[in-house]
C-alpha cells in the first residue's frame, strides 16, 4: 500500500468513526441509541463497506467509542462492537451486490442484540418482542436510511472515496 493510499485508508476511518459517534450521541439524546427500542441514525453508515475498506475498523472504532460514551454496560460495549464488525467485514464482502450492504447489520444486530439486552441489563421483556424491537429499528436505519445514503453517494463515490470503490465494479 502506498503512502498516499494508507493515509487516505486511516483517515477514510477516522471520518466514519467521527460520524458514527456524532450521529449515535445525536440518537442519544432522544433515547434512541440503546434499549429495548433503538434507532440509531448512525447504522445507515453501515452501507459504507460497500464503498470502501476503511469502513470496517471506521465502524467499530466508532461502535466501541458510542457505546463507551453513552454508558453501555462492558458486555454491551464489546459484544455490540463485535457485531458491528462482524457486519462491517460481511458487508465488504458482499460489496458487489448492491441491494445486499445492509443486510449484514440487520441480521446479526438483530440476532445478538436481543440477547445482550436480555442478559447484559436484565430486561425481563419477551424475547421475541426484543427481536421484534431491534429487528425493526435496524430496517429503519439500515434498510431505509442506510439504501438512502447508498443511492446518494453512489454518483460521487469515486470523488469521495478514491479509486478503491471503483474497483468493486
Amino acid at each position: 500500500m502506498l503512502k498516499s493510499s494508507r493515509l487516505l485508508f486511516i483517515t477514510q476511518g477516522a471520518l466514519i468513526a467521527a460520524m458514527y459517534t456524532a450521529l449515535t450521541y445525536v440518537s442519544n439524546i432522544f433515547g434512541l441509541a440503546s434499549g429495548a427500542v433503538q434507532v440509531r441514525i448512525s447504522e445507515a453508515l453501515t452501507i459504507l463497506p460497500f464503498f470502501t475498506p476503511a469502513a470496517v475498523p471506521g465502524l467499530f472504532v466508532g461502535c466501541f467509542v458510542s457505546n463507551l460514551l453513552t454508558g453501555c454496560a462492558l458486555w454491551d460495549i464489546v459484544l455490540g462492537s463485535l457485531t458491528t464488525l462482524a457486519a462491517a467485514l460481511l458487508t465488504y464482502c458482499l460489496r458487489k451486490f448492491k441491494w445486499l450492504a445492509p443486510v449484514p447489520p440487520i441480521v446479526f444486530n438483530t440476532i445478538v442484540i436481543p440477547f445482550v439486552l436480555r442478559f447484559v441489563y436484565g430486561l425481563d421483556n419477551a424475547m421475541p418482542f426484543l427481536f421484534i424491537t431491534v429487528g425493526a429499528g435496524e430496517l429503519v436505519s439500515c434498510g431505509i436510511l442506510g439504501m438512502l445514503l447508498l443511492f446518494a453517494l453512489t454518483k460521487y463515490e469515486t470523488r469521495i472515496f478514491g479509486l478503491r470503490s471503483a474497483e468493486r465494479k
